[in-house]
């Protein structure tokens, strides 16, 4: 029997792809080939990217248990982020990708491989919200504090703050740069909050709901969403570069 995909899944993932490849493409634009577009460092374009990289990890915890073949995925996704650093390094150093999404979400579904022994005896709907608390609370760890947005907690000590390895948990170093940056917290709280919301549809009978008619090209992109990914940056360079040098 052909397992039957859940359509609705496929087609956000898809949207949530074209929102990003223009979002990138814009990127391109101000940083590579210095349109001075002032509106890309407003709360609306910080917005505009916080919702791809929010829809993205969302997703991608809910889908975790749809999944067979968990430790494959988890090791390709980080073996990808692997990859983009490395090609970013050789390539573009200016531009370094160290511990990005693809990182991040691989590290996420490793982790959730023995953690779900334990997070699957949890309540959903309490899972869900203690989640998506400790994500709001350590939401700018990478600054040096607790707190979500303008809410300041507390200040954490600077001695976190050391090397490589505390900058892929989240305690970044003075002196650390990545265009792409997404450490382990607090975005694994984030990808539980989506594994949380999963349960919560299974608990309630809501994964029906999921199977509704797929929109072609959009369940086609979502689909393929790791190969996109990976190649959508290089193409939209190409695509640029040739415009900007043999058409402009």
């Amino acid at each position: 029997m052909i397992k039957q995909r859940y359509a609705i899944l496929d087609n956000l993932r898809g949207l949530i792809l074209i929102s990003m490849i223009v979002y990138h493409t814009v990127w391109d634009l101000v940083y590579i080939f210095n349109n001075d577009w002032k509106w890309y460092e407003s709360d609306i374009a910080f917005l505009w990217q916080q919702s791809i990289c929010w829809g993205f990890i969302l997703l991608s915890g809910f889908c975790f248990p749809l999944g067979k073949h968990k430790l494959k995925r988890g090791l390709t996704v980080f073996g990808a982020g692997a990859l983009v650093s490395l090609v970013t390094y050789v390539a573009m150093p200016e531009n370094i990708v160290i511990f990005g999404v693809l990182t991040m979400l691989g590290s996420a579904m490793l982790l959730m491989i023995p953690l779900e022994k334990i997070l699957v005896k949890c309540n959903p709907m309490i899972g869900f919200f203690v989640m998506f608390v400790l994500f709001g609370i350590t939401r700018n760890i990478n600054k040096g504090v607790l707190g979500f947005g303008p809410w300041e907690i507390c200040r954490l000590p600077e001695a976190l703050y050391a090397n490589l390895f505390t900058a892929y948990i989240g305690f970044k170093p003075r002196g650390f740069f990545s265009t792409d940056y997404f450490s382990l917290f607090p975005w694994v709280f984030l990808f539980m909050t989506g594994y949380f919301l999963h349960g919560i549809f299974v608990k309630y009978h809501l994964l029906e709901r999921l199977q509704t008619k797929e929109i072609r090209g959009l369940s086609l992109l979502g689909r393929q969403s790791l190969i996109i990914y990976m190649l959508h940056q290089p193409v939209i360079y190409g695509v640029l570069f040739f415009v900007y040098w043999f058409i402009l």
